[in-house]
């Protein structure tokens, strides 16, 4: 089992910034791709990036190309998403996921674990 646990969401106004972190407990985070994903209201759940175990590959949306960056400490067990240059459009719930495949995927129903997810809202 994997618990995971999302912080750092809020409510900003557009072109500030956010810093998401995930932290992992339970089984060897190291051997895990993580991803971020988001929810916004009458909407499906996206993906927004991942990254595989080893931390050399990372994946984007469209939308988040530019803008955000995922990168995560193995040694503190933990994923971060930074997003630059909030726009409206990225107000939604964020979840971040664990893969025990490790590799990275864009697809949410390859992920094992979720965590609970964090608010983020930005206002115009």
């Amino acid at each position: 089992q994997v618990q995971l646990v999302e912080s750092g969401g809020g409510l900003v106004q557009a072109g500030d910034s956010l810093r998401l972190s995930c932290a992992a407990s339970g089984r060897t985070f190291s051997s895990f791709a993580m991803g971020w994903f988001r929810q916004a209201p009458g909407k499906e759940r996206e993906f927004v990036a991942a990254i595989d175990w080893t931390g050399r590959s990372t994946y984007y949306a469209d939308s988040a190309k530019g803008r955000f960056t995922i990168s995560r400490d193995n040694a503190k067990s933990t994923a971060v998403l930074q997003m630059n240059n909030l726009k409206p459009e990225d107000t939604a719930v964020y979840y971040c996921a664990a893969d025990a495949w490790g590799r990275g995927t864009r697809d949410q129903y390859e992920y094992d674990y979720w965590g609970q997810g964090t608010q983020v809202a930005v206002s115009s």
